[in-house]
Protein backbone atom coordinates (compact mmCIF):
# COMPACT_ATOMS: atom_id res chain seq x y z
CA UNK A 1 0.00 0.00 0.00
CA UNK A 2 2.73 2.56 1.18
CA UNK A 3 4.57 2.05 -2.77
CA UNK A 4 1.31 2.18 -4.29
CA UNK A 5 0.71 5.26 -2.44
CA UNK A 6 3.83 6.52 -3.42
CA UNK A 7 3.21 5.89 -7.08
CA UNK A 8 0.17 7.62 -6.69
CA UNK A 9 1.89 10.59 -5.15
CA UNK A 10 4.67 10.78 -7.71
CA UNK A 11 2.06 10.76 -10.90
CA UNK A 12 -0.02 13.89 -9.60
CA UNK A 13 2.98 16.02 -8.60
CA UNK A 14 5.20 15.37 -12.20
CA UNK A 15 3.62 15.65 -15.67
CA UNK A 16 4.33 12.63 -17.69
CA UNK A 17 6.83 13.64 -21.01
CA UNK A 18 3.41 13.68 -23.03
CA UNK A 19 1.94 16.15 -21.13
CA UNK A 20 4.63 18.58 -21.22
CA UNK A 21 4.85 18.21 -25.13
CA UNK A 22 0.74 18.70 -25.26
CA UNK A 23 1.86 22.14 -23.05
CA UNK A 24 4.49 23.22 -24.91
CA UNK A 25 7.12 22.47 -22.29
CA UNK A 26 10.57 22.14 -23.78
CA UNK A 27 13.11 20.51 -22.90
CA UNK A 28 16.55 20.43 -23.04
CA UNK A 29 17.75 18.51 -26.04
CA UNK A 30 15.46 20.18 -27.52
CA UNK A 31 16.88 23.57 -26.49
CA UNK A 32 20.28 22.84 -27.48
CA UNK A 33 19.71 21.21 -31.03
CA UNK A 34 16.47 22.62 -32.25
CA UNK A 35 17.32 26.29 -31.39
CA UNK A 36 20.88 27.19 -29.76
CA UNK A 37 22.14 24.77 -32.42
CA UNK A 38 20.06 26.05 -35.24
CA UNK A 39 20.34 29.99 -34.19
CA UNK A 40 23.59 30.91 -31.89
CA UNK A 41 26.93 30.72 -34.36
CA UNK A 42 29.16 29.00 -32.24
CA UNK A 43 31.86 31.55 -33.61
CA UNK A 44 29.64 34.45 -31.51
CA UNK A 45 29.75 31.91 -28.11
CA UNK A 46 33.32 34.35 -27.08
CA UNK A 47 31.28 37.32 -27.31
CA UNK A 48 28.83 36.01 -24.49
CA UNK A 49 31.43 33.59 -22.69
CA UNK A 50 33.57 36.11 -22.46
CA UNK A 51 32.51 38.99 -19.90
CA UNK A 52 34.64 41.61 -20.92
CA UNK A 53 33.90 40.62 -24.63
CA UNK A 54 30.43 41.24 -23.61
CA UNK A 55 30.83 44.16 -21.93
CA UNK A 56 32.97 45.60 -25.63
CA UNK A 57 30.58 45.44 -27.73
CA UNK A 58 27.51 46.71 -25.45
CA UNK A 59 29.43 50.08 -25.25
CA UNK A 60 29.94 49.94 -29.14
CA UNK A 61 26.27 49.36 -29.35
CA UNK A 62 25.22 52.42 -26.71
CA UNK A 63 23.71 49.51 -24.95
CA UNK A 64 22.82 50.71 -21.26
CA UNK A 65 25.30 48.25 -18.91
CA UNK A 66 27.25 49.26 -15.73
CA UNK A 67 30.60 51.29 -16.21
CA UNK A 68 33.76 49.29 -16.88
CA UNK A 69 36.59 50.72 -14.75
CA UNK A 70 38.84 48.47 -16.03
CA UNK A 71 40.19 44.75 -16.13
CA UNK A 72 43.09 42.70 -15.08
CA UNK A 73 44.85 40.55 -17.36
CA UNK A 74 48.30 39.55 -16.20
CA UNK A 75 49.54 39.52 -12.51
CA UNK A 76 52.15 41.87 -13.48
CA UNK A 77 49.15 44.51 -13.77
CA UNK A 78 47.69 43.20 -10.25
CA UNK A 79 50.27 45.39 -8.26
CA UNK A 80 49.09 48.57 -10.56
CA UNK A 81 45.66 47.65 -9.25
CA UNK A 82 45.59 51.40 -7.37
CA UNK A 83 45.88 53.17 -10.82
CA UNK A 84 43.20 51.20 -12.56
CA UNK A 85 40.58 51.87 -9.63
CA UNK A 86 41.57 55.56 -9.55
CA UNK A 87 39.34 57.60 -6.73
CA UNK A 88 36.59 55.20 -7.27
CA UNK A 89 35.30 53.68 -3.31
CA UNK A 90 32.39 51.73 -4.71
CA UNK A 91 33.20 48.74 -7.61
CA UNK A 92 32.84 45.23 -8.22
CA UNK A 93 35.53 42.81 -9.31
CA UNK A 94 34.26 39.64 -11.41
CA UNK A 95 35.69 36.89 -13.09
CA UNK A 96 35.33 37.21 -17.27
CA UNK A 97 34.56 33.40 -17.64
CA UNK A 98 32.87 33.35 -14.40
CA UNK A 99 29.21 31.87 -13.38
CA UNK A 100 26.68 31.28 -10.86
CA UNK A 101 28.01 34.43 -9.34
CA UNK A 102 31.07 32.82 -8.60
CA UNK A 103 34.15 34.91 -7.83
CA UNK A 104 32.30 38.32 -7.89
CA UNK A 105 33.95 40.65 -4.94
CA UNK A 106 31.56 43.47 -4.05
CA UNK A 107 33.50 46.68 -2.43
CA UNK A 108 30.97 49.08 -1.12
CA UNK A 109 33.46 51.62 0.33
CA UNK A 110 36.90 52.15 1.61
CA UNK A 111 37.90 52.66 5.24
CA UNK A 112 39.81 56.41 6.11
CA UNK A 113 41.41 55.02 8.83
CA UNK A 114 42.63 52.03 8.26
CA UNK A 115 42.29 51.97 4.31
CA UNK A 116 41.24 48.79 4.01
CA UNK A 117 38.71 48.11 1.60
CA UNK A 118 34.52 47.64 3.02
CA UNK A 119 32.44 44.74 1.44
CA UNK A 120 28.97 44.66 1.07
CA UNK A 121 28.48 42.60 4.08
CA UNK A 122 30.66 45.13 6.24
CA UNK A 123 33.59 42.94 6.34
CA UNK A 124 36.63 44.88 6.49
CA UNK A 125 39.68 43.42 3.78
CA UNK A 126 42.77 44.74 3.29
CA UNK A 127 44.78 45.24 0.31
CA UNK A 128 46.83 42.29 0.18
CA UNK A 129 43.76 39.96 0.11
CA UNK A 130 41.99 42.49 -2.68
CA UNK A 131 44.98 41.47 -4.88
CA UNK A 132 44.77 37.46 -3.83
CA UNK A 133 41.34 37.61 -5.22
CA UNK A 134 42.02 38.81 -8.68
CA UNK A 135 45.53 36.75 -8.78
CA UNK A 136 42.92 33.85 -8.18
CA UNK A 137 40.50 35.23 -10.61
CA UNK A 138 43.65 35.15 -12.93
CA UNK A 139 44.69 31.75 -11.99
CA UNK A 140 40.94 30.61 -13.12
CA UNK A 141 39.76 29.45 -9.92
CA UNK A 142 36.32 30.47 -10.41
CA UNK A 143 36.37 30.31 -14.60
CA UNK A 144 34.61 27.85 -16.46
CA UNK A 145 36.93 24.54 -16.67
CA UNK A 146 39.50 26.52 -14.93
CA UNK A 147 41.07 28.08 -17.76
CA UNK A 148 43.35 31.18 -16.79
CA UNK A 149 40.68 34.29 -16.81
CA UNK A 150 40.54 37.72 -16.72
CA UNK A 151 39.41 39.77 -13.90
CA UNK A 152 36.71 42.93 -14.80
CA UNK A 153 36.39 45.93 -12.59
CA UNK A 154 32.83 47.52 -12.80
CA UNK A 155 31.12 50.61 -10.92
CA UNK A 156 28.93 49.31 -8.88
CA UNK A 157 25.00 48.84 -9.27
CA UNK A 158 22.91 50.66 -6.19
CA UNK A 159 20.05 48.82 -5.85
CA UNK A 160 16.89 50.52 -7.11
CA UNK A 161 14.60 50.55 -3.70
CA UNK A 162 11.37 49.62 -5.47
CA UNK A 163 12.85 45.90 -5.29
CA UNK A 164 13.41 46.26 -1.17
CA UNK A 165 12.49 43.12 0.63
CA UNK A 166 12.49 41.54 -2.45
CA UNK A 167 15.56 40.14 -2.33
CA UNK A 168 18.29 38.93 0.57
CA UNK A 169 21.61 40.51 0.62
CA UNK A 170 21.97 40.84 -3.06
CA UNK A 171 20.48 42.80 -6.77
CA UNK A 172 17.85 40.98 -8.23
CA UNK A 173 18.15 40.68 -11.88
CA UNK A 174 15.27 40.13 -14.48
CA UNK A 175 16.08 36.99 -17.14
CA UNK A 176 14.54 37.68 -20.28
CA UNK A 177 15.06 35.33 -23.18
CA UNK A 178 15.20 36.62 -26.12
CA UNK A 179 14.68 34.71 -30.10
CA UNK A 180 15.34 36.25 -33.25
CA UNK A 181 14.79 39.59 -31.47
CA UNK A 182 11.31 38.77 -30.07
CA UNK A 183 11.23 38.97 -26.00
CA UNK A 184 9.32 35.17 -25.63
CA UNK A 185 9.62 34.72 -21.93
CA UNK A 186 10.59 36.60 -18.26
CA UNK A 187 11.59 36.03 -14.82
CA UNK A 188 12.62 37.76 -11.84
CA UNK A 189 15.44 36.09 -9.48
CA UNK A 190 15.68 37.02 -6.12
CA UNK A 191 18.45 35.86 -4.52
CA UNK A 192 17.44 34.11 -0.51
CA UNK A 193 20.19 32.79 2.46
CA UNK A 194 19.89 29.52 0.93
CA UNK A 195 21.22 30.56 -2.00
CA UNK A 196 23.77 32.80 -0.08
CA UNK A 197 22.85 35.91 -1.86
CA UNK A 198 23.17 34.80 -5.16
CA UNK A 199 20.46 35.04 -8.01
CA UNK A 200 20.82 31.33 -8.87
CA UNK A 201 17.54 29.05 -9.03
CA UNK A 202 19.64 25.71 -8.31
CA UNK A 203 21.40 27.11 -4.77
CA UNK A 204 17.72 28.26 -3.52
CA UNK A 205 17.16 31.71 -5.39
CA UNK A 206 13.22 32.46 -5.72
CA UNK A 207 11.98 32.69 -9.51
CA UNK A 208 9.30 35.15 -10.34
CA UNK A 209 7.18 34.98 -13.56
CA UNK A 210 7.14 38.00 -15.36
CA UNK A 211 3.90 38.75 -17.87
CA UNK A 212 5.24 40.02 -20.61
CA UNK A 213 2.52 42.49 -20.84
CA UNK A 214 2.47 44.40 -17.71
CA UNK A 215 5.40 43.37 -16.08
CA UNK A 216 3.49 41.82 -12.97
CA UNK A 217 4.25 38.59 -11.05
CA UNK A 218 2.75 35.66 -12.56
CA UNK A 219 4.48 33.17 -10.12
CA UNK A 220 6.87 31.94 -8.23
CA UNK A 221 8.80 29.34 -7.44
CA UNK A 222 11.79 28.38 -4.90
CA UNK A 223 13.76 24.87 -5.87
CA UNK A 224 10.95 24.00 -8.41
CA UNK A 225 7.78 25.01 -5.87
CA UNK A 226 5.39 27.53 -5.41
CA UNK A 227 5.82 29.71 -3.01
CA UNK A 228 3.88 32.99 -2.28
CA UNK A 229 6.10 34.60 0.05
CA UNK A 230 10.19 35.74 0.16
CA UNK A 231 10.89 32.85 2.47
CA UNK A 232 13.72 35.49 4.35
CA UNK A 233 11.99 38.98 4.27
CA UNK A 234 8.16 37.69 4.31
CA UNK A 235 7.49 39.63 1.16
CA UNK A 236 4.12 39.30 -0.98
CA UNK A 237 5.81 37.56 -4.48
CA UNK A 238 2.24 38.70 -5.87
CA UNK A 239 2.65 42.40 -5.66
CA UNK A 240 6.41 41.93 -7.81
CA UNK A 241 6.27 44.20 -10.40
CA UNK A 242 9.21 45.74 -12.66
CA UNK A 243 9.40 49.46 -13.21
CA UNK A 244 9.98 50.79 -16.59
CA UNK A 245 9.19 47.74 -18.60
CA UNK A 246 8.91 48.91 -21.91
CA UNK A 247 12.37 50.10 -21.28
CA UNK A 248 13.52 46.61 -20.20
CA UNK A 249 12.38 44.68 -22.98
CA UNK A 250 13.50 47.29 -25.38
CA UNK A 251 17.21 46.65 -24.52
CA UNK A 252 16.34 42.98 -24.03
CA UNK A 253 15.19 43.01 -27.71
CA UNK A 254 18.34 45.17 -28.42
CA UNK A 255 21.25 42.59 -27.75
CA UNK A 256 19.95 40.79 -30.84
CA UNK A 257 21.25 43.07 -32.80
CA UNK A 258 23.79 43.42 -30.72
CA UNK A 259 25.19 39.99 -30.62
CA UNK A 260 24.20 38.61 -34.03
CA UNK A 261 22.43 35.73 -31.46
CA UNK A 262 19.29 34.05 -32.30
CA UNK A 263 18.42 32.23 -28.96
CA UNK A 264 19.63 34.24 -25.72
CA UNK A 265 19.35 34.98 -21.96
CA UNK A 266 19.59 38.62 -21.04
CA UNK A 267 20.09 39.36 -17.23
CA UNK A 268 19.62 43.17 -16.70
CA UNK A 269 18.73 44.97 -13.87
CA UNK A 270 17.55 48.05 -12.28
CA UNK A 271 20.19 50.98 -10.85
CA UNK A 272 18.20 53.49 -9.47
CA UNK A 273 20.21 56.53 -11.00
CA UNK A 274 20.32 54.69 -14.75
CA UNK A 275 17.49 52.84 -14.99
CA UNK A 276 17.65 49.22 -16.76
CA UNK A 277 20.86 47.98 -17.96
CA UNK A 278 22.53 44.42 -19.19
CA UNK A 279 24.42 43.09 -16.77
CA UNK A 280 25.11 40.47 -18.77
CA UNK A 281 24.34 37.55 -21.73
CA UNK A 282 23.83 33.97 -21.60
CA UNK A 283 23.91 31.88 -25.17
CA UNK A 284 22.26 28.65 -23.64
CA UNK A 285 19.70 30.06 -20.88
CA UNK A 286 18.11 27.05 -18.47
CA UNK A 287 14.56 26.07 -18.67
CA UNK A 288 13.95 26.36 -15.16
CA UNK A 289 11.73 29.91 -16.86
CA UNK A 290 9.13 27.54 -17.98
CA UNK A 291 7.80 26.38 -14.49
CA UNK A 292 8.31 30.16 -13.27
CA UNK A 293 5.52 31.24 -15.91
CA UNK A 294 3.76 27.89 -15.80
CA UNK A 295 4.00 28.14 -19.27
CA UNK A 296 6.12 26.37 -22.48
CA UNK A 297 8.49 28.53 -24.18
CA UNK A 298 7.42 26.07 -27.58
CA UNK A 299 4.65 28.06 -28.52
CA UNK A 300 6.25 31.14 -28.70
CA UNK A 301 9.33 29.92 -30.13
CA UNK A 302 7.09 28.51 -33.32
CA UNK A 303 4.93 31.61 -33.25
CA UNK A 304 8.27 33.51 -34.22
CA UNK A 305 9.71 31.25 -36.52
CA UNK A 306 6.62 31.56 -38.75
CA UNK A 307 6.41 35.78 -38.17
CA UNK A 308 10.42 35.84 -38.93
CA UNK A 309 9.99 33.73 -42.38
CA UNK A 310 7.73 37.14 -43.69
CA UNK A 311 8.70 39.74 -41.69
CA UNK A 312 11.61 41.98 -40.20
CA UNK A 313 10.70 44.29 -37.55
CA UNK A 314 12.36 46.81 -35.85
CA UNK A 315 13.08 46.40 -31.89
CA UNK A 316 10.07 48.67 -31.10
CA UNK A 317 7.56 46.44 -33.58
CA UNK A 318 9.27 43.12 -32.16
CA UNK A 319 8.69 44.32 -28.86
CA UNK A 320 4.99 45.24 -28.80
CA UNK A 321 4.15 42.08 -30.90
CA UNK A 322 5.41 40.12 -27.89
CA UNK A 323 3.48 42.10 -25.24
CA UNK A 324 0.18 41.85 -26.99
CA UNK A 325 0.64 38.22 -27.79
CA UNK A 326 2.99 36.74 -24.74
CA UNK A 327 0.99 38.50 -21.69
CA UNK A 328 -0.42 35.99 -18.96
CA UNK A 329 -4.10 36.24 -20.77
CA UNK A 330 -2.56 34.07 -23.86
CA UNK A 331 -1.16 31.38 -22.70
Amino acid sequence: MDLLKKLKDFKNRYASPFEMRDDGIMGMNQRNVNYIGRYNKRSLFPLVDNKLLTKKIALENHVNTPVLIGSVENQHQVEDIFNIIGEHTEFCIKPAHGSGGKGILVIKDRSKTSGNFIKASGQEIPTHELKRHITNILAGLFSLGGKQDIALIEDLIHFDNVFSGYSYDGVPDTRVIVFQGFPIMSMMRLSTAASDGKANLHQGAVGVGICLRTGRAVRAVQFNEPVSIHPDTDKDLSLLKVPHWHQVLELASSCYDMSGLGYIGTDIVLDRDRGPMLLELNARPGLAIQICNNAGLLPRLRLIEAITKKHRLSIKERVAFSMEHFGVFNE
